[in-house]
C-alpha cells in the first residue's frame, strides 16, 4: 500500500473510531492513530482520481470491476416526478447524448414510473450506451426476486449492469439480507441467471449502518462491488460517510457512489454553498460517480457545467468550503435524510421489505 493511501486510511479510521475491513473475510477494529498534521481537517489525506476527459465529460473507474463510468450520474427519482412523460424521455436521452452513462433508478421510485420512463428512453439503441443500475427494497428471497423481475420488465431489458440493495438504514437490515431465505439468495440466483452483473447497496442514514453491512458481508465471505452514500460539504461535519466509510471502500476496492451532494435540496437552502460549488466538492472526493437529481434541461445544463469546469480543488479551496459550512452542518438540520424519516421510503412502506 502506498504512503498516501495508508495515511488516508489511518485518518479515516482515526476520525471514525470505526471498524475497518482489512480483507474480504477479516474484520478488525483499528486503533485510532494521529491524523495527518497538515491541511485543514486532514483534507490532504484525500486524493482526487484524475479520471479521463472525453469532450466535456469526465469518466472514472468503477472500483475493481474494470468498468469506466461518467463522473456524473443521472438520478432516477426526479425523472418520475415530471408531469410529462415525453419530457422525462427527452431529458434522459439528452443526458446520454451529452456524455452521461451512469443511470440510477429504484424499484420503488414513484410507484414504478421512474423505471418505466427510463425503460422507454433506453429504446432505440440507448440501452447500449449506458451503465444501468436499479435498486430493490426486498429483504426476503421472495420479495427480492419479485422486485428484480419487475424492475427488468419496467426497464425493458434482460440485464442490469448493477443491482443494489436499497435503503440500508437499520442495523438489522444486513442480518435480514444475509439470513437464510434472505434477499442475497435471490440476488445471487438472479446474477447466475444473467439478470445483472454487479451488486452493491445504498443508504443515507448513518455511516455505522454502512460499516455493519460491510462487516456482515465480510463475515459471510462476500464482497460488494459498489456502495452508495451521501457525500457532500455538510456530511464532512456530521455523521460523516466520507470519513467513516469511504476509507474502507477504497481499501476494499469497492466503488463509492456519491449522492445527496445538494442535500435534495436542503444544503442549497442553507445558503452556504452554490450548486456548482457543492457539486465540485463532491467530485473532488475519490468517488466513482456523483449521482444527482435532474428534472429539467436547466438543471441538466448546470450539472454538466459543473463537470466541464471541474478541476481538483486546492487544500485552501476545500478548507474554505469546510469552514463556511461548519456551523450550518453541526446538527444535521440540512441533511434531513440523516435526521428525519422524510426520505425513508421503506419506513413509510414496510411491506416493501417483505
Amino acid at each position: 500500500m502506498d504512503t498516501s493511501r495508508r495515511t488516508f486510511l489511518q485518518y479515516g479510521a482515526s476520525i471514525a473510531g470505526a471498524t475497518v475491513v482489512t480483507t474480504s473475510t477479516d474484520v478488525t477494529a483499528a486503533p485510532p492513530p494521529a491524523p495527518p498534521a497538515t491541511g485543514p481537517a486532514g483534507m490532504d489525506a484525500f486524493e482526487t482520481p484524475p479520471g479521463t476527459r472525453k469532450g466535456d465529460m469526465l469518466y472514472r473507474s468503477l472500483g475493481r470491476t474494470g468498468e469506466e463510468v461518467s463522473l456524473l450520474g443521472m438520478g432516477g427519482f426526479h425523472i418520475g416526478k415530471l408531469k410529462d412523460e415525453q419530457e422525462s424521455i427527452k431529458l434522459i436521452r439528452t443526458a446520454i447524448d451529452r456524455g452521461i452513462t451512469f443511470m440510477d433508478n429504484s424499484w420503488d421510485y414513484n410507484e414504478g414510473r421512474s423505471e418505466i420512463r427510463m425503460g422507454k428512453a433506453l429504446r432505440d439503441g440507448y440501452r447500449q450506451k449506458v451503465f444501468l443500475m436499479t435498486k430493490i427494497d426486498g429483504r426476503t428471497k421472495e420479495s427480492a426476486a419479485r422486485q428484480i423481475d419487475e424492475s427488468l420488465k419496467r426497464l425493458q431489458t434482460d440485464r442490469l449492469d448493477l443491482l443494489q440493495f436499497h435503503e440500508i438504514i437499520r442495523m438489522e437490515d444486513p442480518d435480514r439480507i444475509f439470513a437464510e431465505g434472505g434477499a442475497l439468495e435471490a440476488a445471487m440466483e438472479a446474477k447466475k441467471a444473467g439478470k445483472f452483473r454487479y451488486i452493491g447497496f445504498t443508504g443515507h442514514k448513518d455511516p455505522l449502518v454502512h460499516l455493519r453491512m460491510l462487516q456482515v458481508a465480510a463475515e459471510h465471505g462476500f464482497h460488494f462491488d459498489t456502495v452508495q452514500m451521501p457525500v457532500n460539504v455538510m456530511d464532512a461535519h456530521f455523521r460523516s460517510f466520507q470519513f467513516h466509510v469511504l476509507p474502507v471502500l477504497l481499501h476494499e476496492q469497492i466503488a463509492p457512489l456519491a449522492m445527496k451532494s445538494l442535500g435534495d435540496p436542503f444544503i442549497l437552502e442553507s445558503g452556504v454553498v452554490k450548486p456548482i460549488e457543492a457539486l465540485h466538492f463532491t467530485m473532488n472526493r475519490p468517488v466513482s460517480v456523483v449521482i444527482t437529481g435532474i428534472d429539467s434541461m436547466a438543471i441538466l445544463d448546470q450539472a454538466l457545467e459543473a463537470v466541464r469546469t471541474f478541476k481538483p480543488l486546492t487544500l485552501e479551496q476545500v478548507g474554505a468550503l469546510m469552514e463556511r459550512s461548519k456551523n450550518a452542518a453541526e446538527t444535521g438540520k440540512f441533511e434531513k435524510f440523516k435526521t428525519t424519516t422524510v426520505f425513508d421510503s421503506t419506513a413509510h412502506n414496510p411491506q416493501w421489505l417483505g
